[in-house]
């Protein structure tokens, strides 16, 4: 079962278009964006499986070398988008 997450993102300040740059390489990345408020990236991601995302994590993101502090969030359900599941 395909795990998809959306992954928020502090980093050095300053550095944030070098780590969304990064960050948009990695190829589970299919978005990344700079944003206002208390983080300053987010990133949605897609894994094949929930332990890769713990992989995924560990080897590519926390790598990059301005990132500070991460919060992770997988999705559930979602309501608008490209939805897989109708019901």
């Amino acid at each position: 079962m395909t795990v998809e997450a959306y992954i928020l993102f502090k980093v050095a300040s300053g550095r944030e278009r070098e780590a969304c740059k990064q960050i948009a390489k990695i190829k589970e990345v299919t978005t990344a964006s700079i944003v206002y408020g208390e983080y300053d990236l987010i990133a949605r991601v897609t894994v094949p499986e929930l332990p890769a995302l713990e992989d995924f994590l560990a080897e590519k993101i926390r790598k990059v070398p301005s990132i500070i502090l991460t919060s992770t969030m997988v999705i559930a359900q979602e309501c608008k988008g490209k939805q897989k599941n109708k019901e």
